[in-house]
């Protein structure tokens, strides 16, 4: 049987059942994922935002990204100007 892949967000939710109180066996037992597994995540994901931080830190990221570009595109547009205005006729 080969590895399956779980999104973050399903891991965030099996991790969120154990946090509000729920045996790490049951779950293991309800979702056929193994308790080392389980264990794993928990070390590994205890560290990570919760699911709504991941998508507006996502979100914010994008926009910075665009924002950033817009920035780019403006001194370009202002360094052209600058070359017209400054040459003699």
């Amino acid at each position: 049987m080969g590895k399956e892949r779980h999104s973050e967000e399903k891991v965030l939710e099996i991790l969120g059942r154990i946090e509000n109180g729920e045996a790490i066996a049951a779950v293991s037992r309800s979702t056929g994922i193994s308790r080392k597994t389980i264990q794993n995540w928990k070390a590994t994901y205890s560290r990570q935002p919760k699911t709504d931080d991941a998508k507006r830190l996502k979100q914010l990221e994008d926009e910075n990204a665009r924002l950033k570009k817009l920035v780019a595109d403006l001194a370009l547009d202002n360094a052209m100007l600058k070359d017209v205005v400054g040459k003699k006729w």
